[in-house]
């Protein structure tokens, strides 16, 4: 099948590049005409596990293409993929003009039937604007689907080959029927592919990001009351996840969520609920709650240092708002690095993939290291903020000869409460007792 992707993020760009990899013809396009002759050249502008190589195969192979041309890119393709940015605005609602704006593009330039499918985690009702945008600029029937992804950061490619389940939002029969053909081969184990109305597919995406969301601020709950009471939050998780109704997952304790999805997604059905004149509880706490958990480990600082941090150099290990991935918006670390900075702190960071991007936005007013033990040279403690799987094992010896002294705050409790007592650390974690 001919397909369009309109949009070359992360989530444009995975999409696409699976989709050839199961034979389909994709033609992505992006206005960035320095991103497009970078991708021709076959380099890959984000880091994501798993995808250089479906992504040089399929430009090899001619079933993975880019442009900057709308007009050539939609020309032939049955289905065509809008995956824009949808950025919050001040009050949290999302921003619908470049999802709009393509739609209007596309409008003018369809000359037979084609299934436009928002990508993009959108609010209800988006699907009807596209809809009326499309109609106000063209004759031609067309229908418009909702799509919402949920690829997981880290784990993207395999998210998108071997989903859990597909949701697909549409009336028109032709779109299912198309929609059906073009996920039949991702689903072949016989997970669902779910069809349904398109408003209830635009809020099943916002409705489980926050649901997931909001597991992880109740653990934080949980996790500071373990504080105060003298429980370990580890032994409670391991507790409630085994009962099959709660699950294992997203129930770690840390300094809370970032990143593309959960943040703007959780504001956004937020923002949706205070539309329709609906006092979303949970959902405010459970923002209010991840807000206060971004900067928990400053907090622990500023009650150890009780003279101050200013003057005091910290090395931060992770940037990323989590592992596997070069993405730092609304990275907890960014969070932790303004409270520090304005605390008088100096600040040397590393991090395996999210340094380029940090250095874009903040430039010198930190440190960079190239190796992660180089960071802790005579800084006054560690701070552990991205649970990357190179900082599970570190030389603990090596580590207290390079610091000024053996002080970690861990904001993703990665190590044992017996082991640093035997090496002689003070660590101060999440939800457990402190040692030293």
């Amino acid at each position: 099948m001919k397909i369009a992707v309109v949009g070359t993020g992360y989530v444009g760009l995975v999409t696409g590049t699976c989709l050839a990899e199961t034979g389909n013809q994709v033609i992505c396009v992006d206005i960035n005409a320095e991103k497009v002759e970078m991708m021709k050249a076959g380099k890959l502008p984000i880091y994501e596990p798993g995808l250089e190589i479906l992504f040089h195969r399929n430009i090899q192979e001619q079933r993975l293409q880019f442009t900057t041309n709308l007009a050539d890119a939609i020309a032939d393709a049955k289905i065509i993929f809008l995956a824009l940015p949808t950025p919050p605005g001040g009050d949290g609602s999302a921003d619908l003009s470049y999802v709009l704006g393509a739609a209007k593009d596309i409008a003018k330039l369809v000359k037979e039937y084609k299934v436009i499918v928002t990508k993009s985690t959108v609010p209800v009702g988006t699907a009807d604007k596209v809809k009326a945008v499309m109609q106000a600029n063209t004759t031609i029937e067309c229908a418009v689907v909702s799509n919402p992804e949920f690829l997981r950061e880290g784990v993207a490619v395999d998210d998108f080959m071997k989903p859990d389940r597909v949701v697909v939002g549409t009336m028109d029969e032709r779109a299912r029927k198309l929609m059906a053909e073009l996920y039949g081969p991702y689903v072949r184990q016989g997970n669902p592919v779910i069809f349904m109305d398109e408003r209830s597919s635009e809020l099943t995406k916002y409705a489980a990001n926050s649901f997931l969301a909001t597991k992880i601020s109740f653990m934080n709950e949980v996790a500071n009351l373990c504080e105060r009471v003298g429980a370990d939050v580890d032994m409670v998780r391991r507790g409630i996840g085994a009962d099959e109704r709660i699950g294992k997952r997203f129930l770690f304790s840390g300094i809370g969520y970032g990143g593309s999805c959960f943040p703007k997604d959780v504001q956004a059905l937020g923002k949706s609920a205070e539309e329709n004149n609906y006092d979303f509880k949970i959902l405010n706490a459970v923002m209010d709650v991840n807000t206060i958990q971004k900067k928990v480990l400053v907090e622990k600082m500023r009650a150890y240092y009780k003279e101050g941090l200013k003057g005091k150099k910290f090395a931060l290990w992770g940037l990323a708002f989590k592992p596997d991935t070069d993405d730092i918006r609304e990275a907890p670390a960014l969070y932790i690095i303004e409270e520090l900075l304005k605390d008088g702190a100096t600040i040397v960071a590393f991090d395996p993939e999210g340094m380029p991007n940090v250095k874009k936005l903040l430039g010198d007013k930190i440190g960079y290291s190239e190796n992660r033990y180089d960071a802790l040279e005579n800084a006054d403690a560690l701070l552990i903020v991205t649970e990357w799987p190179v900082f599970r094992t570190p030389d603990f010896d090596f580590m207290k000869e390079k610091l000024k002294a053996p002080v970690v705050f861990d904001g993703r409790n990665l190590y044992d409460l017996e082991r640093m007592k035997d090496y002689g650390f003070y660590y101060n974690s999440i939800g457990r007792k402190v040692i030293g």
